[in-house]
């Protein structure tokens, strides 16, 4: 079973969604984390936007990427550009890998445009996840 990091600045929106979507999905084939560079906690619309797809992520914690320095892990992730560009080398035995992708968080207007904003990322990291993690995606493991 490969283990697999997703790492963003504040490990509070798009790298748990990841990390829900991925153990959701395939985590028959992996061991899934996330970590942060700068962790802040869950985002409650996070949270919300994956209740509505029947992913449970209200007991995730928002954690330090430094938590992992000496866990040996199979594929590190980074899903946010400032996550790419700050975080410290986190070393992966098999890939490292980079899929920037919005931060939601980062939308402003009423609850009704942040909330969409988060389904649109999830969306797209769901994707993502299943043609990277998938059973015929490149990172599928055996």
């Amino acid at each position: 079973m490969n283990t697999v990091l997703f790492v963003c600045t504040h490990n509070s929106s798009r790298s748990q969604m990841a990390e829900g979507l991925l153990r959701d999905r395939y985590g028959g084939r992996y061991e899934v984390h996330s970590a942060g560079t700068n962790p802040g906690g869950v985002n409650p619309f996070a949270v919300a936007v994956m209740k509505e797809i029947g992913i449970d992520i209200t007991d995730h914690t928002s954690d330090s990427v430094d938590a992992y320095a000496d866990t040996s892990l199979d594929i590190v992730v980074t899903v946010c550009d400032d996550a790419a560009e700050h975080c410290p080398y986190i070393p992966a035995e098999k890939d490292n890998l980079h899929r920037g992708f919005e931060d939601p968080s980062a939308v402003e207007g009423d609850d009704d445009k942040k909330r969409a904003a988060f389904r649109r990322i999830r969306d797209e990291l769901a994707g993502w996840i299943d043609v990277t993690f998938g059973s015929n995606g490149s990172l599928a493991s055996e």
